[in-house]
């Protein structure tokens, strides 16, 4: 790999969640350095499972509890960590369909429970969605209501088909897929957001320009400057 900065490009992976907004971003960042960032987004179980297997990568961009995983197991350069931006769970319904109130924690209770199908994905937010269900005692009640996407497929494909009523997935995935509705994020009291983080891959740890410049690139998300184009993806910045 050349490592000018000229001709330096940059591979990385990351969950299907932050595909639009880092699409948006290594442009972005290309236009102001020079650098490409070439960023493929899959679902996050097989991006971890590529990593683990030492893919040559260069940056890797996942919710933040699978990069400390990562970085345990030796997989990311040890203090590595930066967190760039934080997405809320939210909630669709397919367009046209009824609105179901989601407006507190007792109505959304009640939706899921009126609902004939649910989907959840198979990352963070399907893992805290079944969390809650079963706190509130009704995990096995509708456990056969339950659809579970393949990794890397949005739970909202699945909502606009058909095949589910009411959809759960990270806002960013939601918004701009089309036939459905986002009916909005999760209320207050249950609100789900989930931290997506970066870290460097150990497989060029004896690459210090390289390593250079994945800490600029990885400082550039977690900007101040970069603010608007996380909101205009329904994300929030850190």
């Amino acid at each position: 790999m050349q490592t000018s900065t000229s001709t330096l490009v940059l591979c990385g992976i990351s969950s299907m969640a932050t595909k639009a907004i880092l699409a948006d971003l290594t442009q972005v960042y290309q236009a102001e350095t020079g650098v490409a960032v070439q960023i493929e987004s899959v679902g996050g179980v097989d991006a971890a499972k590529r990593v683990q297997a030492g893919e040559a990568l260069d940056v890797v961009l996942l919710a933040s509890d699978a990069i400390d995983r990562l970085m345990a197991s030796g997989h990311l350069l040890t203090d590595s960590r930066s967190d760039w931006v934080r997405s809320p769970v939210a909630i669709a319904v397919r367009a046209g369909a009824a609105h179901p109130d989601i407006g507190s924690e007792a109505a959304l209770k009640a939706a899921v429970l009126a609902s004939p199908s649910l989907g959840f994905s198979t990352g963070p937010s399907g893992t805290y969605l079944n969390q809650l269900l079963a706190r509130w005692g009704i995990a096995e009640q509708v456990k056969p209501r339950m659809v579970v996407p393949h990794p890397g497929t949005p739970v909202g494909t699945l909502v606009a088909s058909g095949e589910v009523a009411l959809g759960f997935q990270q806002l960013s995935e939601l918004m701009a897929l089309p036939g459905i509705e986002v009916l909005g994020t999760l209320p207050p009291e249950v609100a789900y957001i989930t931290t997506f983080s970066a870290g460097i891959a150990q497989v060029v740890a004896h690459d210090a320009a390289r390593v250079q410049a994945v800490q600029a690139f990885l400082k550039f998300l977690a900007s101040a400057d970069v603010e608007d184009v996380k909101r205009r993806q329904g994300m929030d910045w850190l």
